[in-house]
């Protein structure tokens, strides 16, 4: 089965064809010419995954899905929440993203965060919700060279490295994306076998 996924980020979408299951062929917006960036203008992750996945899906007619992806931190009363790709500006620039967040944090005892993502699913011409959640807390300062995003600063529970620290498997296995790309794919496995 082939399915879209709704990004421009070519590390996003080798994550997800690392997970994604065996019999699912992914492509992502340049394989079908999609240059736009598509707009998120809703205050919910939710929201933003959903207008993604409509857009892709009412232009092209394909099977897609979307995500988004927010850094939810304690101390920050949840920000940068839904804003985290442009938490310093509209240029999506994870360094200033995290040279902001690191500064909002200075002095903060409370460091713990989480990283949620939702995936919208439009398939046969129906809408699906996928949430995956994993906890943690932010560094005091970048370690590692993997990943992208806020990966150099996040430590999940349960471990002593950034998820930039750990190889793509072992990332995905654990990563937020990875649980709401598993359930997923769960999904997609039971539809297949109907």
């Amino acid at each position: 089965m082939e399915l879209v996924f709704v990004s421009h980020n070519p590390h996003k979408v080798e994550e997800i064809k690392e997970i994604l299951a065996p019999g699912f062929s992914l492509k992502g917006l340049g394989d079908i010419c999609c240059k736009e960036d598509i707009p998120e203008p809703h205050q919910t992750l939710e929201e933003n995954a959903l207008e993604k996945a409509r857009y892709v899906n009412r232009k092209f007619g394909v099977n897609c899905f979307a995500d988004d992806t927010g850094l939810e931190v304690d101390a920050l009363n949840g920000l940068p929440g839904v804003h985290s790709a442009r938490f310093a500006g509209e240029a999506k620039d994870s360094e200033a993203n995290i040279r902001k967040l690191l500064k909002n944090l200075e002095g903060k005892k409370n460091r713990r965060a989480r990283f949620r993502t939702v995936i919208a699913l439009i398939i046969s011409g129906k809408e699906y919700l996928f949430e995956g959640v994993v906890n943690g807390h932010i560094t005091l300062e970048k370690a590692g060279k993997e990943g992208f995003g806020y990966d150099p600063v996040f430590i999940p529970e349960g471990y002593q490295t950034t998820f930039a620290q750990m190889p793509l498997p072992e990332k995905n296995r654990i990563s937020h994306r990875g649980r709401a790309i598993k359930k997923l794919t769960r999904f997609l496995r039971s539809l297949s076998s109907d």
